[in-house]
């Protein structure tokens, strides 16, 4: 969270402000705090990486967290933008910066001089549209790239990667003088790994997950699954952009993914029918990896 004299105030007022549902977990020292039913809201965070991810809805304790890649414009993942944006404002932080598809960055940035005009308080805000294939700076240890997804409009996902440093294999096994020397000499004696630690899909049909081979291997996968009753029609829930229970199943071979958060399920769904019956057909190899965000 920003450092800021407001945050002391903020956190009192989240003893007392909890209007927003939210389910918490923790793996691998990331804690994931979210929200998601589809054409409901949508809503994420991970505090440790100090990002989020789309603001269909904004809880007061999300009012901290600096960044947020939002996967596309509809409602119920992004209605909560100018609130988020304002309630920043007011408590006196720097104004975050929001990731946006290309596509909807300038009607956003409209949308946002609206609300302004509306609310006779400014939105500041750095937003900033990106496309498949951008890669963004975070921090020293961690960056994040763009993927594409297939949606009904403009949509895009996120990897979030640890990266590292490391010393080249030519140069293990020398001592620390020696290294210091080459290193000294002008030569770069380390190579830069990565490994992806969160993949978040947003709303997609099954491509956008087969777009990025890296996604089934994030530690931590977040994607959506808002089908799973074997009635409804594949080829059409595929066509407005969406995921059937059966296409994970299809891929479950492909998921190396450590924990399978499975969310935006239909509110067509009574949750204790849906969790029984997910459970029920999910195949043994990724069954006990996977968490149904309900």
């Amino acid at each position: 969270m920003d450092e800021n004299p407001a945050l002391d105030d903020m956190t009192e007022l989240e003893t007392v402000v909890n209007n927003l549902p939210l389910r918490t977990v923790t793996h691998a020292g990331m804690t994931v705090e979210g929200y998601s039913r589809a054409a409901v809201q949508s809503y994420w965070r991970i505090p440790e990486l100090k990002i989020g991810f789309d603001l269909g809805g904004s809880p007061w304790s999300f009012m901290g967290t600096p960044t947020y890649f939002i996967s596309h414009a509809h409602l119920d993942h992004m209605a909560a933008l100018p609130p988020f944006v304002a309630r920043r404002r007011m408590m006196k932080m720097e104004p975050p910066t929001i990731y946006v598809p290309a596509e909807v960055q300038e009607d956003t940035e409209r949308l946002l001089r609206a609300w302004q005009k509306l609310d006779r308080g400014r939105m500041l805000c750095n937003l900033i549209g990106v496309q498949a294939g951008d890669e963004i700076e975070l921090s020293r240890e961690h960056v994040a790239t763009v993927v594409q997804t297939k949606h009904t409009v403009p949509s895009v996902g996120y990897i979030i990667w640890d990266r590292r440093r490391k010393l080249k294999p030519e140069y293990q096994g020398l001592a620390g003088d020696e290294i210091r020397d080459i290193r000294m000499s002008g030569t770069d004696v380390t190579h830069e790994t990565r490994y992806p630690l969160v993949a978040y899909m947003g709303d997609t049909a099954p491509v956008g997950l087969d777009n990025c081979e890296d996604v089934y291997n994030a530690k931590i996968l977040i994607t959506e699954m808002t089908f799973f009753r074997p009635e409804h029609r594949k080829s059409k829930i595929h066509k407005f952009g969406h995921t059937h229970l059966d296409d994970i199943i299809d891929r479950a071979e492909k998921f190396n993914n450590e924990m399978i958060i499975l969310c935006h399920f239909s509110t067509r769904y009574h949750t204790s029918h849906l969790k029984k019956a997910v459970m029920k057909k999910l195949p043994d190899s990724i069954k006990d990896r996977v968490i149904l965000w309900i």
